[in-house]
């Protein structure tokens, strides 16, 4: 956006002539779609409109056509053009990464302020797509816009996500213990994961439950395992038992409460612990921002002390490094970005800070206290004069305790329209921790993470990778 300067009527000159290059990105489409009320999947960047097994991402020639509008209304002749007529012949069809170029000729002046342009609309390698003539009625007076006032759009769309199914579903499918798939929810989500070839489901809870479940919302069960258990806290210690015997890679909780899939998990004795505290952390797909964004501790531990938020930060580093992150940038979060002895949390934000710069968390670059604004908005870290490798790029964000992590979460979620799946990290398998409320899209992003963490520790283990 910038500014934009007219050509009265007076000053135009046959021949005269004005181009502009737009990318054609999907984005495009699906504004075009909302706007048009034009949902036809050949359009549609994810759609097979015409089931020849590959997604169309036709640009609507409509769409193309409109290029030229925006040559003659920004430039020639600019501010306070109006159309009176535009035929138009299409050539050829754009796609989404094409660059095209709209270009406008004058060729006559008529009465009444009316000028007629030659209109093309080509790719940036000469093709010809739409060829015609456009008739506008030229601003009669001198004129500047300045478009930086014009609202932005946003569209919500969660291609990260999109990334981590595809990033998942070239690994080997994991083995997940699925507790008490009793519902239509948690059923639907283990099920739709395995179609996704990112888990083979042992679903292990009450049989006639389960297949009850299955029949009432038409979900097939062939070929899966279940195991029947008298109850959720049996079907939760066996989850235990198979991650020990190496027959699960993970764990998934279904319809039973978090409490009772955790305490046998949590057990000194027989449980999952490892040397760490378990932590858990939301894997956010916000619209708008080009990276995912991590969230912790938002389910776990509730007033976590230095020690507690030391093994939280290497958690959200260890899988944000399995997510695809070199070196995550984590931004642990407080009211302000100062220190302050009478918030506690800037103390441990600064004492956390420190431990990284010694070595205490490795993998990846921490910085605090951080406000939120100087966490992820650069401009705003820039005018707080804060430096350094996070500040305005955070993306791992430690929240001071569960509630103001879980607010922000759910902020994130429901006002800033992002997608979340959800996994406890820190104990000997990761452990997808759905909510009713997930979307499918969430509940497979889950599984995808579990399952890109597991293979990233079955390297380690292997002595593969770091």
């Amino acid at each position: 956006m910038t500014k934009f300067k007219n050509v009265p009527f007076d000053q135009l000159e046959i021949g005269m002539e004005a181009e502009n290059r737009r990318l054609c990105v999907a984005d495009d489409l699906y504004v075009f779609a909302h706007a048009s009320g034009n949902l036809n999947p050949m359009h549609l960047p994810k759609e097979d409109g015409d089931q020849d097994g590959k997604p169309e991402a036709v640009a609507p020639s409509f769409w193309v056509g409109s290029l030229i509008s925006a040559v003659l209304g920004n430039n020639l002749p600019g501010p306070g053009t109006l159309y009176k007529s535009q035929n138009l012949t299409f050539h050829g069809r754009a796609h989404a990464g094409d660059e095209l170029v709209a270009k406008v000729k004058l060729i006559r002046k008529e009465s009444g302020r009316s000028a007629v342009f030659e209109t093309t609309v080509s790719r940036s390698d000469g093709t010809l797509l739409v060829s015609g003539e456009a008739e506008v009625i030229a601003p009669e007076k001198p004129t500047t816009f300045d478009a930086q006032e014009v609202p932005g759009l946003m569209v919500e769309s969660h291609r990260h996500f999109d990334k981590l199914l595809e990033m998942a579903e070239a690994l080997p499918s994991t083995k997940m213990a699925v507790v008490a798939p009793e519902e239509a929810n948690s059923l639907r989500g283990a099920l739709m994961a395995a179609e996704h070839n990112l888990i083979i489901p042992v679903l292990m809870g009450n049989d006639a439950r389960i297949r009850a479940c299955a029949e009432e919302n038409g979900l097939d069960l062939n070929g899966h395992e279940i195991i029947d258990c008298p109850s959720h806290a049996e079907a939760a210690q066996l989850a235990v038992t198979m991650v020990h015997e190496r027959r699960a890679t993970s764990i998934m909780k279904g319809h039973l409460h978090t409490d009772d899939l955790l305490r046998p998990i949590l057990r000194s004795n027989g449980g999952l612990k490892t040397g760490r505290r378990i932590s858990h952390i939301f894997v956010m797909d916000v619209p708008g921002l080009d990276h995912l964004l991590l969230v912790t501790d938002a389910a776990i531990n509730i007033a976590p002390d230095l020690p507690t938020k030391v093994d939280i930060v290497q958690n959200a580093i260890d899988l944000g490094i399995s997510l695809g992150m070199e070196m995550p940038k984590v931004g642990v979060l407080s009211a302000v970005e100062t220190i302050n002895p009478k918030i506690p949390s800037t103390l441990d934000a600064a004492a956390l800070s420190k431990m990284a710069d010694r070595g205490q968390i490795t993998g990846g670059f921490v910085d605090g206290p951080l406000a939120m604004d100087n966490a992820v908005s650069l401009s705003a870290a820039r005018t707080k004069g804060i430096k350094g490798a996070v500040a305005g790029h955070a993306e791992i964000l430690v929240a001071p305790n569960l509630e103001s992590g879980n607010m922000l979460a759910k902020e994130l979620s429901f006002i800033a329209h992002a997608e979340a799946a959800g996994v406890v990290i820190g104990a000997r398998c990761p452990i997808v921790l759905n909510s009713r409320s997930d979307s499918d899209k969430s509940r497979l992003a889950s599984c995808a993470v579990a399952a890109l963490h597991a293979q990233r520790a079955r390297m380690i283990q292997g002595g593969i990778g770091g």
